[in-house]
């Protein structure tokens, strides 16, 4: 999905994707770019991060060709779901964007404009939207893109047997999806193919949504038209063979560790400019070296690792405004399957409002920002990001460091300590000890987790690590979409995507909606937010004030951490542009040249 949301995101990852898809974890649509740089903190949590360039200046001759070496940070290797449909984790994702780009090309604002591998257009009612995919797109084992292949994709995301996190709302709001998806009718009624490369999608409520939302990658129908939709995730063409249309295709793997990408020379708009790619897993603790000796080319640099003092010379940092956020969630409920939808536990040790409201006035995240991030990221207010400079609402505080406040609710909600060891039990005067997941990463990882675990102590909270440690990415997600019943507070972050429409991780019948929460406001807010009324610009931005604002009340998660995203690049890459909206995703990596041999080192 265009803008659809995502397990946290590089910026290398949301801006070549044409900005990007699904939610997924940590993972998921937004507005400006430049401009909307708003923070709701303090200035002195804020660094000069517009002295960042957006392109790179390197005007030295070009060479024929050349490989380029990209990092992808991590320290678990990748899972090896290399299909949009499938995959719902970043070091996934950071494999597909190069052969598997979304249709859409997107402007500043985010929404879809002419340009990408497709063009989108409405009806005079909103109602039906038209793609019509180039009739130079083929996939790389040489099969044009259809719009068959896009149909497929729909259908197999909405069939009861798929495995995987995507079918929600926009889903659900084509006409016949739902008939489709219980099995009452064997097509979808509302997606129409006119043609090879023209398509129809017909929705039962205008959406505003689907200008930046639209589901934007088709699914190859010959290679899976046989493979049964249950096994499609685990199959040959997803983890060993995957097919793509983009500017490389892969030409070998050693999964979860490295994978060799050639030029596809017959991509649509032109060959690449490169030869290939070579993308490897580095270890964040690592990155630094790995760009100053020459190993690498191209990485997200984690802003943990940013110092001027000691940054390597042979490179050049462009920044951005990131498209995530880093947030800390409470289990209130499970995923019921069935019904497919959230369900609230009422005796879940984390349903009492006063208590994660306390818990969220207890973190002093803009000391977090400062100290572990070097001011590059800043303490969040909202759950709508600044760079949606049209809805953010700069005027609401969030969780800003109050722990007098905090203990205040605690206290009033009956959480006190009764037995006078400096811990406060629940309001029925039992021992409270909190489970807490985090999950491991760079060098702060553990210092953030422990920092988190001492504010809350500070209050009077027994708040202890699960397990002991740290989770690995897999592990953790793994977990906290299964609803393990240990896990009571986590710490995650979500990559928006372009779709300013939170729907995808907070609506009740969102899988990534990983709280488990849901109200009627909450239904009642996210549903006008996505109605034909919300074509009026004014009318949509009031609606998700009222929701950003019951989100802070409620509390099912809090925002943490709003980010600032730098890419490294040696200083033989030229020619690579990072501006939201400066052109389409995919022809960025293709148009990327080298001026050198080998890498420049220090």
């Amino acid at each position: 999905m265009l803008g659809s949301k995502k397990r946290k995101l590089s910026t290398i990852s949301i801006l070549l994707i044409a900005l990007v898809l699904v939610l997924s974890a940590c993972t998921k649509s937004n507005t400006s770019t430049d401009t909307a740089t708003t923070t709701p903190q303090t200035s002195e949590s804020t660094k000069d991060t517009g002295k960042f360039p957006k392109s790179l200046s390197n005007q030295d001759a070009a060479i024929q060709g050349g490989t380029l070496t990209y990092g992808l940070v991590s320290d678990t290797p990748f899972e090896g779901i290399l299909n949009p449909v499938f995959y719902s984790g970043n070091p996934d994702f950071e494999v597909i964007q190069f052969f598997y780009p979304s249709l859409f090309d997107t402007d500043a604002s985010f929404n879809v404009k002419d340009g990408g591998a497709a063009s989108l257009s409405f009806s005079e009612d909103n109602k039906t939207a038209t793609v019509k995919i180039d009739d130079k797109l083929n996939w790389t084992d040489g099969n044009p893109v259809t719009a068959e292949d896009y149909a497929f994709a729909f259908e197999v995301i909405g069939d009861p047997d798929y495995d995987g996190v995507r079918y929600d709302s926009t889903f659900t709001n084509i006409v016949g999806m739902e008939d489709y998806h219980a099995k009452k009718a064997q097509t979808i009624s509302g997606i129409k193919v006119v043609n090879d490369k023209e398509l129809q999608i017909t929705f039962i409520n205008p959406d505003p949504s689907i200008k930046a939302g639209l589901w934007s990658y088709p699914l190859e129908k010959k290679v899976f038209g046989d493979i049964p939709v249950a096994k499609m995730s685990s199959s040959d063409p997803v983890r060993k063979d995957p097919v793509g249309y983009g500017p490389f295709k892969i030409k070998s793997m050693v999964t979860g560790e490295s994978v060799e990408f050639e030029a596809n020379k017959e991509y649509f708009h032109g060959a690449p400019k490169l030869d290939g790619v070579n993308l490897k897993v580095i270890n964040p603790n690592v990155v630094v070296e790995s760009i100053r000796s020459g190993q690498v080319d191209m990485v997200s640099l984690p802003t943990s690792q940013y110092d001027e003092k000691t940054l390597p010379t042979n490179i050049e940092l462009l920044g951005n405004q990131d498209l995530a956020y880093s947030y800390v969630g409470f289990k209130l409920g499970k995923w019921d399957k069935a019904k497919g939808e959230n369900v609230m536990d009422p005796d879940a040790k984390m349903a009492n409002k006063s208590l994660r409201q306390a818990m969220g006035y207890a973190m002093n995240n803009a000391q977090v920002g400062e100290q572990l991030y070097h001011g590059l990221r800043t303490a969040a207010s909202s759950l709508i990001i600044p760079a949606f400079a049209d809805y953010y609402d700069a005027d609401i505080k969030g969780y800003t460091y109050d722990p007098e406040k905090a203990k205040q609710l605690l206290d009033a909600a009956g959480y006190v300590d009764k037995d006078g060891d400096g811990l406060r039990e629940d309001p029925k005067g039992n021992k409270l000890t909190i489970n807490f997941s985090a999950m491991s990463g760079d060098s702060v990882a553990e210092p953030l987790a422990q920092f988190y675990i001492q504010n809350w102590k500070d209050i009077g909270l027994d708040v202890q690590l699960l397990d002991g440690r740290l989770q690995e990415f897999n592990s953790f997600y793994d977990r906290i979409e299964k609803d393990d019943p240990e896990v009571d507070v986590y710490a995650a972050a979500w990559g928006t995507g372009t779709d300013v429409n939170p729907a995808g991780l907070y609506g009740r019948d969102a899988q990534f909606n990983y709280s488990r929460y849901t109200s009627e406001d909450n239904d009642k807010l996210l549903k006008e937010g996505a109605s034909e009324k919300a074509f009026d610009d004014a009318y949509r931005k009031d609606v998700y004030k009222q929701w950003q604002e019951l989100m802070v009340a409620d509390a099912p998660v809090i925002p943490t951490l709003y980010r600032y995203e730098l890419v490294a690049m040696n200083k033989r890459v030229k020619n690579y542009d990072i501006t939201y909206g400066s052109g389409y995703g995919a022809d960025a990596l293709a148009g990327i040249e080298l001026t050198a041999d080998k890498p420049v080192t220090q």
